[in-house]
């Protein structure tokens, strides 16, 4: 069974663009407790919402865990981890926070509630509303 989640990056300082061309991508920088944990509970093959923070606030493509957690080599210190990311494809509407925001059946996506946290898990129920509002009939 696969895992379903969300990370968050702000465009101006890492794009889906940027992960498109870069093929796989270490997701590095995480320094938030809960965001490392749901990084560690990541597995091989689990599918992930790319998120723009900040600028766009929209779910703009789905990425895939292609390496599990290892020691984050960005972090002077601490039990850091990242895992390594593929692109898998851009949703063909991205789907903005209004549109998630608009949708009371979405109201306890941890991206509603817990604003401020860059990876979270996504249920599947979640997950495949999300897809259809992004036009990817799974």
């Amino acid at each position: 069974m696969s895992g379903y989640w969300l990370v968050k990056s702000e465009p101006d300082a890492f794009s889906w663009a940027q992960q498109v061309a870069n093929g796989v991508e270490p997701w590095t920088g995480v320094r938030n407790h809960m965001a490392k944990n749901n990084l560690k509970a990541m597995r091989l093959g689990d599918r992930a919402f790319f998120y723009h923070s900040n600028v766009g606030k929209q779910i703009v493509g789905i990425v895939e865990v292609v390496r599990e957690a290892y020691p984050d080599p960005t972090a002077e210190s601490g039990d850091w981890v990242c895992v390594d990311l593929k692109a898998v494809r851009p949703l063909p509407k991205p789907v903005t926070l209004a549109d998630i925001k608009a949708d009371p059946g979405l109201a306890d996506l941890p991206l509603v509630r817990q604003s401020r946290l860059s990876v979270m898990p996504i249920s599947r129920p979640h997950w495949d509303k999300l897809c259809r509002m992004g036009g990817w009939n799974l």
